[in-house]
Order: C-alpha cells, then structure tokens, then sequence
C-alpha cells in the first residue's frame, strides 16, 4: 500500500455515471450507506484527487452523488471502478470486536501453539460474513477461513498478528 493510502480507508467505488450531467452512482462500503457522504473529502487509492460528495438520491444499485469537479456524463463514466477513501479520522471508532479490513491485510497468522501460518492477503465478504485469505507457504492454493471469533480467537493489530484456530478439514 502506498504511504498516501495507509491512513486511509476504502468507502466505497464510483459504479459509472448516472444520467448526463456528471452524476455518478456510488457503492458505498459504510454499514449506513448514506454515511459515505459524511467522512469527505473522499480520495482516489493513489491520493493525487479527492472530492467532496453530495448525495442526490438512491439509485438501483447503489447512490447517485454529484462529486466536485466532475461535471460531465464523460468525466463520470471515466471513473467508473474508481475506489474512493476516507481519512482513518473522520471514521468512527469501531467496538472491539470489529475490525476495517485494511487492518487486517498483511497481518501475521499464528496457530495457537504459536506456530506460524502464513499472512493474511485479503478479505472476502460475499454477503454470508468475511472470509480471510492466506497465504501460506507450502500450500499450493491460499485458506480460506471464515473470520468468527471460533476460527479467529485473537486479533492483535498493535502487534500485527492473529492466532487462528483452523477446523478439521480446512488444513
């Protein structure tokens, strides 16, 4: 991750333009949708643009916005994919059982004995909750594991690893 990104949190993605005059459709990543709009500027990952987001109304898939400086359906649709980022503090402050995902990638995995399983490279939330990616050497695919507090007893962010507790028939 680049140093502009490090503090800072993927909200949400443009989904394309919406309309002709350089409205957008936004997926917001924030539990309450229309929190996105809140935790402004937004940025691009690389964090050379940012914008402000003011949101106009729900839309099919997501919520039409109009972001500043972007005035044309042609410069919405070039946006389209884009990831949008919020500064790590204008968020709120997550209970301590919740954890931003950006938290948890590059994380060191240990068992329980201590005994070192790979890394974490991502996390996956199709909608049933999130699932950890690993990778871990000697394993010709990554793991998978569902991230329950059974599959996931500690999660040490200050000292940048988890203890999981893989099931039988996962390892």
């Amino acid at each position: 991750m680049s140093g502009a990104s490090e503090d800072r949190i993927c909200v949400g993605a443009i989904a394309g333009a919406f309309g002709v005059s350089g409205e957008v459709r936004l997926k917001s990543f924030c539990t309450e949708a229309t929190d996105i709009a809140a935790y402004g500027p937004l940025w691009t990952k690389d964090g050379s643009r940012s914008f402000t987001v003011k949101l106009t109304r729900p839309v099919a898939g997501g919520l039409g916005a109009r972001l500043s400086g972007v005035g044309t359906k042609e410069a919405a649709d070039a946006l389209k994919g884009t990831e949008l980022y919020a500064d790590r503090d204008r968020l709120p402050a997550l209970p301590d059982d919740e954890f931003y995902h950006a938290d948890l990638i590059g994380l060191l995995v240990r068992d329980p004995g201590g005994a070192e399983i790979g890394r974490v490279t991502a996390v996956h939330d199709h909608g049933a909750g999130d699932l950890l990616e690993i990778a871990a050497p000697g394993r010709k695919s990554a793991l998978l594991l569902p991230f329950t507090r059974a599959n996931v007893p500690t999660v040490d962010i200050a000292g940048g690893c988890l203890v999981v507790d893989v099931p039988e028939g996962l390892d």
